[in-house]
């Protein structure tokens, strides 16, 4: 097994499909490489950047380009029926009396799943199976508000339920291809699996089994950023990994005023792989401001983090004021939905046609019942390529008003509060329509992303002030400086002793 060291931006995925590239340019069968990673996004990307070069299908020909979560569920021939669903979780819950949540897709990737909302018993139980340690001494080191007999209780009613339906979770899954591996999973000529340093002793298991089954496998990960301990990632297993290794030393992304202040954390780290790592030649900036109305983000792009995701509400209510379009954890701030409707009326009253998706949206914004749409023509039953003017919408679909009216007096079931912020979008000189230049997040939820701009919150949430590993925190506040392309703002906290200190 060898591993490959890359730092922020020293482009470790890029190496990785190179590999991949150079390993096609060979001859080497498709159905000979395996490439698992962390996300679903990073999977198909790999995936479908081979097929485009050498022209697969990549639905068909890089069957082995996945999450490791999705290679258990095809391998094992999982059918949908078995996966605990959500109604699973809810009807257990009802059973014992307690308000459970779950995952109901195998497909999902684990960064996300990681994100995902669950009871914490639940949680706790996953996390001693992905760990490979007793629930009881998983609950012994953990700080769960629940009693040893109500988690066992939960536990066993969980086994319980599952074997009686013959219902499987995700972990479930793992430790069922762990016991299988080879039966079901063929052998590989090449096998990658990127971002190890987030992987759990289970799937670590895996990845040496798998190993047994290569002829050449490589795992990719940076140390630096293991920052999903608490979801079972144990990143020593990536440190102390015997066979080869190279660092990726010349960051792409990092300038030198960001770097420094990135090596200064990095070496706070007391667990970590020590390596060389380069900046860009050019100087950037780090500044200190104490809130973001300070900053100029009419233009260019900007990512916004912070260590807990309620500290990003204040910024979303001063962008909103501003009228900047926005993505929060994945979301924009106005949704296609209105985009489309907004868009779509304004290009009708200037006499031009629109889709009948759009036609569809605008009606979900009229009244009806004989105001702005005549009784029962809410409803536009057409082929999806059809073009639609305003009089085609007036004389054949109900429509009741016409171009005198503009789209906040059309679209009067908009909910005040869009109104007033699209009003300032459009004053700001904003394309409400467009893809969002701001981007709000967790620091756990931008793991992999970049920005010219990075605004960085110190402040620490309860939960991490109690926190007794700190190298948890180093990690964390590591990444979230190292996404910075070019100008880092780090945000004064409320309360310097219950903040990040940088």
């Amino acid at each position: 097994m060898f591993r490959i060291f890359g730092p922020p931006g020293t482009g470790k995925t890029t190496t990785l499909l190179n590999m991949v590239d150079e390993a096609l340019a060979k001859g080497i069968p498709p159905s000979r490489i395996a490439f698992l990673a962390f996300t679903r996004k990073a999977a198909h990307e790999a995936r479908d950047r081979a097929a485009s070069r050498f022209g697969l299908d990549p639905t068909t020909d890089l069957t082995y380009f996945r999450t490791l979560h999705s290679l258990a569920y095809r391998l094992l021939a999982v059918k949908d029926s078995q996966l605990m669903r959500k109604n699973n979780y809810l009807e257990l819950g009802d059973a014992i009396g307690y308000v459970l949540s779950g995952n109901n897709t195998v497909i999902e990737d684990e960064e996300q799943r990681s994100r995902n909302v669950e009871h914490p018993i639940l949680s706790l139980i996953n996390l001693a199976r992905l760990t490979r340690q007793t629930l009881r001494q998983t609950y012994n080191e953990s700080e769960i508000d629940h009693t040893w007999l109500e988690v066992n209780y939960v536990a066993e009613a969980y086994q319980t339920y599952k074997e009686r339906d013959d219902l499987l979770d995700f972990t479930d899954l793992l430790e069922l291809f762990l016991k299988s591996i080879e039966e079901v999973c063929p052998e590989f000529e090449l096998c990658f699996v990127d971002e190890a340093q987030d992987l759990s002793p289970l799937q670590w298991e895996i990845a040496h089994a798998l190993d047994k089954r290569t002829k050449r496998f490589y795992v990719a990960g940076d140390d630096d950023q293991a920052i999903y301990r608490w979801a079972g990632a144990q990143v020593s297993q990536f440190i102390n990994l015997e066979g080869g290794s190279e660092v990726l030393e010349q960051s792409y992304r990092i300038p030198r005023s960001v770097h420094q202040l990135a090596e200064k954390v990095a070496h706070r780290i007391t667990n970590r792989f020590p390596k060389r790592y380069l900046p860009r030649t050019e100087e950037g900036s780090v500044q200190y401001i104490d809130n973001v109305d300070e900053l100029e983000m009419a233009t260019e792009n900007w990512l916004i983090m912070a260590q807990a995701n309620y500290m990003l509400s204040p910024v979303v209510e001063e962008l909103k004021h501003m009228g900047f379009l926005f993505e929060r954890n994945g979301y924009r701030s106005i949704s296609e939905k209105i985009s489309l409707a907004v868009n779509g009326w304004e290009q009708l009253r200037k006499g031009k046609s629109v889709s009948v998706d759009t036609a569809r949206a605008i009606y979900g914004f009229l009244s009806g019942n004989g105001l702005h749409v005549a009784r029962g023509k809410k409803n536009i039953k057409l082929d999806e390529e059809e073009r639609l003017t305003l009089e085609d919408l007036q004389t054949n679909h109900g429509l009741l008003i016409g171009d005198d009216l503009i789209w906040h007096e059309a679209l009067d079931r908009l909910p005040d509060a869009d109104k007033v912020y699209i009003t300032a979008i459009l004053k700001s000189g904003e394309k409400f329509n467009a893809k969002p230049r701001i981007k709000l997040s967790t620091i756990h939820g931008t793991k992999g992303g970049e920005a010219a701009n990075v605004v960085l919150f110190t402040d620490l949430s309860p939960a991490a002030l109690r926190h007794r590993d700190h190298n948890d925190l180093h990690r964390v506040f590591y990444v979230g400086i190292t996404r910075t392309m070019e100008n880092l703002f780090l945000v004064n906290p409320m309360d310097y002793d219950r903040s990040y200190l940088l």
